[in-house]
């Protein structure tokens, strides 16, 4: 997943940048690992917000998105992003 910062959609684990302006779509391809990265355009505020301590500052509450990264019969993946330092982390 890309979030904005510094006027760029940033992708934490790959660190490809776009800048928010480039384009319409919602859908970038990464040259790093050659995929399809979305973007979630729309303000993190808009996201469900869960009380779940930051690992960086200790804050008690996070926005999060559940994604299937992996097999079907395997369980979901929790990402959090803190709602103070924008820290993300991923819960298996």
């Amino acid at each position: 997943m890309m979030f904005p910062k510094d006027g760029f959609y940033v992708c934490n684990s790959c660190d490809n940048k776009e800048p928010i302006d480039k384009g319409k779509g919602q859908v970038f391809k990464t040259e790093s690992k050659n995929r399809e990265t979305t973007v979630i355009k729309e303000n993190v505020a808009t996201l469900p917000k869960t009380r779940i301590t930051c690992p960086e500052c200790g804050h008690t509450e996070a926005y999060f998105v559940i994604r299937q990264t992996r097999a079907a019969d395997e369980p979901e993946t929790r990402i959090y992003r803190c709602c103070k330092c924008n820290h993300s982390w991923r819960e298996y």
